[in-house]
């Protein structure tokens, strides 16, 4: 297998802290220099949150923008994600930096439970987030829970609410939500291929100690791959990971088993359909 396969690296999220592993990056500053060393160790698309200063998430727009230029100063080409999730802010809120035009942002379509409350994604929410997606020009990367998301991200395709194929990837391992199941998983890039075409890029994220696996069997099947210390703050059961460049080099020695390259910040723009830019 030969087709470059895209890392992404998920460097913070909303719930991980430095008493849970001090690698986890909190301030711009430390996002940045964090997301750098991932980028350096073969990450293209970084996923973003921000924090506030007492580690609790964030939708400060202004934030995001401070993350944004440091972001394209010492990582340029790195393809640029924001989360539009649920747990740092509500409403319009979760979208309000958007008019930011990232590259990508993550656009959840519909609700789920999660360990301990419902992910809440009412459709009309979801249409308003899709359409500033669509006015900023910022491609969305649907985060499918569950396997009606799928079909609902085909559908809002269908209709022009979503104006390019989106990025599907396929969240497993969230407690109450889908677990890590291999026929779910197989079902899940069969629907994608009939529902967009045989060549749609697709992703895969695993949750906690579910993360290697699901790495493997992206890798292995022709997926691309996120990781980072949003979704696994170990490295094994007894060892926290030193960095979120740890957990990316973990996907590039996959990558090397499978014999497939990692893609370049240029090539995973091209399997993606995103703009060119200068580095």
């Amino acid at each position: 297998m030969s087709d470059p396969c895209i890392i992404c690296v998920a460097i913070t999220g909303s719930l991980p802290t430095k008493a849970n592993n001090p690698a986890v990056p909190i301030t711009v500053s430390e996002q940045v220099e964090s997301t750098h060393e991932a980028f350096e160790a073969g990450a293209s698309i970084v996923h973003a949150h921000v924090r506030n200063d007492d580690e609790t998430p964030s939708s400060d727009p202004e934030k995001f923008a401070r993350l944004k230029e440091g972001l394209e100063k010492h990582c340029p080409g790195m393809i640029i994600q924001f989360s539009t999730g649920g747990r740092s802010g509500a409403g319009h809120a979760r979208g309000g930096m958007l008019p930011l035009a990232p590259d990508m942002a993550s656009l959840s379509v519909g609700s789920n439970n999660f360990p301990t409350r419902v992910y809440e994604n009412p459709p009309d929410l979801v249409d308003w987030l899709a359409s500033e997606m669509k006015a900023h020009e910022v491609k969305p990367e649907i985060e499918a829970f569950d396997l009606s998301h799928i079909f609902q991200a085909a559908k809002m395709h269908a209709d022009g609410r979503i104006k390019d194929t989106p990025y599907v990837q396929f969240v497993m391992g969230v407690k109450n939500a889908m677990p890590v199941d291999r026929d779910v998983f197989d079902f899940y890039i069969k629907t994608v291929k009939r529902l967009f075409g045989e060549a749609t890029p697709w992703c895969a994220a695993g949750i906690g100690a579910q993360q290697s696996t699901l790495n493997d069997w992206a890798v292995s099947s022709g997926g691309h791959a996120r990781t980072g210390l949003e979704d696994n703050v170990r490295l094994d059961r007894n060892t926290l990971a030193p960095s979120n460049a740890a957990l990316v080099r973990r996907v590039v020695e996959l990558c090397e088993t499978y014999e497939r390259p990692v893609a370049t910040w240029s090539q995973a723009r091209r399997i993606l359909g995103l703009k060119e830019v200068a580095a």
